[in-house]
């Protein structure tokens, strides 16, 4: 049988960890997917989604069903991510050196294959590159709008129950940050 989010929420907030651990279950998918379509790397899409489940799980006692727990939880996703690009800059680099289990050390580029596939791999991640740099260069609730509705396919309505604004704002943020990358990426391609 099929439990509810209304039967897990409350089994939860009675302290019932196995309901809390299905909640988690149904919808970490969902949470990672917007973490990483936010900030487009794996290590902080894990931390994202790490901080979003302490907070559900810390707030999920107070949860007054005054709305879908899927929009609560992604609306905690949203400030989260918004937090973190407000607190953290990523500096990584392709050429960062990585030590492998014995003595032996080696960059990500050194794994590249050396063939056509390398080429076609470069122009594409370079244009990942671009996207990812202008994307970052969005305020953070432009840059969230974008990414919900292109990247993880939200529609408006669901958006700005997310963000909790009009949809109307949620139109103007969008457009406005489609505008900004079409003049970032102008020159590209």
């Amino acid at each position: 049988m099929n439990t509810s989010d209304t039967q897990l929420i409350l089994k939860a907030q009675q302290g019932d960890m196995s309901a809390f651990e299905e909640l988690v279950y149904r919808y970490d998918r969902q949470v990672l997917n917007i973490a990483k379509s936010f900030r487009n790397s794996d290590d902080d899409a894990k931390d994202i989604y790490q901080e979003v489940f302490i907070r559900v799980f810390r707030g999920i006692k107070n949860f007054q069903f005054k709305s879908e727990f899927s929009t609560w939880l992604f609306r905690i996703t949203t400030n989260v991510c918004i937090s973190y690009q407000n607190g953290k800059k990523n500096t990584d680099s392709i050429d960062k050196e990585i030590s492998g289990a014995g003595e032996e050390s080696f960059t990500i580029g050194d794994l590249l294959p050396s063939d056509d596939f390398a080429d076609k791999a470069a122009i594409l991640g370079d244009t990942q590159k671009h996207i990812n740099n202008a994307l970052n260069t969005l305020p953070p609730q432009q840059k969230m709008a974008f990414t919900l509705r292109y990247y993880d396919e939200f529609k408006i309505k669901e958006i700005a129950e997310i963000m909790q604004c009009t949809e109307g704002t949620i139109k103007k943020y969008i457009f406005t940050a489609s505008d900004k990358m079409r003049k970032k990426l102008k020159s590209i391609f």
